[in-house]
């Protein structure tokens, strides 16, 4: 036993690595791969079954704890944002730093592609034995499994408003779960506070397109399907749709941070910055210094 702890703390530290935003980008890649392939296997499982193992409401119940699932992976490292669009919104506020987002939103997107083809390679038979899958006119094709698809009545224009909307309401629930200022969540029922937003808004939002709101989730998968035998369409089709999830989430996400801060953000930050001035004019007019007037509170 002793042997075979000193080999695997020289196997730990011949593996570390000490550059913290690599380490960062990583977990976020195997978050979003765990968040990919629990989600798009429950899809899988819907559409290759014909609904007989599944059915709309066990698909969003699966991104919705993938999405919990995977911030409990990777949140203690890099803060579980899985998702491009989190990212950039907290690069926004100045709550992180902007060369994390190119960073992130590479690994995100790696870690939705190998996330994509774990289930390729899981239902590789199936997929096969299923007419038509890999036509992406037919009613049988099976591209929506793995990347998003706007439904026959969707509009481009619709699809982008609608990419919009879900993404904003994702980013103002996401500040204010994350806000120090609101309500703040119990520390370790943060993931499971994110996955039930991922859950509901794909329970009132999912009809239209999929609900990705969500670029590396979308783009990752995307990428695999072209590689995998669906062609250079899946890019094509419906007049070049995969733009919507790419860019639209990025809209939503300004949008969701100016609401936010208007509504809500800017008001409760005030008030606690109000208070501490107030206790510093009590402090400085009573002539206690601030380290004693601490020391006072914590006696009486």
């Amino acid at each position: 036993m002793g042997r075979q702890k000193v080999y695997l703390e020289k196997l730990s530290h011949f593996f570390q690595i000490r550059n913290l935003l690599i380490r960062q980008g990583l977990a976020e890649c195997l978050g979003t791969l765990v968040l990919v392939m629990f989600g798009c296997g429950a899809v899988a499982q819907l559409v290759l079954s014909k609904g007989t193992h599944g059915m709309f409401l066990t698909v969003n119940f699966a991104f919705g704890f993938a999405a919990m699932l995977g911030i409990l992976v990777c949140g203690q490292i890099s803060g579980g944002h899985l998702n491009p669009a989190v990212t950039f919104s907290l690069c926004l506020l100045g709550r992180e730093p902007w060369r994390k987002f190119p960073m992130y939103f590479l690994f995100q997107t790696i870690g939705s592609f190998f996330g994509a083809a774990i289930i390729f390679g899981m239902y590789y038979d199936a997929l096969f034995d299923f007419p038509g899958a890999f036509d992406m006119s037919g009613e049988n094709s099976t591209a929506g499994i793995f990347a998003t698809y706007p439904g026959k009545h969707l509009t481009i224009l619709n699809g982008f408003f609608d990419q919009i909307i879900g993404t904003a309401a994702l980013i103002v629930c996401i500040l204010a779960i994350v806000d120090p200022y609101n309500n703040p969540i119990p520390q370790g029922l943060e993931a499971f506070t994110v996955g039930f937003v991922v859950l509901v808004i794909g329970l009132s939002m999912g009809f239209n397109s999929g609900y990705a709101v969500n670029p590396a989730r979308d783009l990752g998968p995307r990428l695999f399907t072209a590689m995998a035998g669906w062609g250079s369409e899946v890019f094509t089709t419906r007049n070049g749709w995969f733009l919507v999830p790419t860019f639209a989430p990025f809209l939503g996400s300004i949008i969701g941070v100016i609401i936010y801060q208007l509504m809500v953000g800017f008001h409760v930050e005030g008030e606690v910055r109000d208070r501490n001035m107030r206790e510093a004019e009590n402090i400085g007019l009573t002539g206690v210094p601030a380290e004693n007037s601490k020391n006072t509170k914590q006696i009486l």
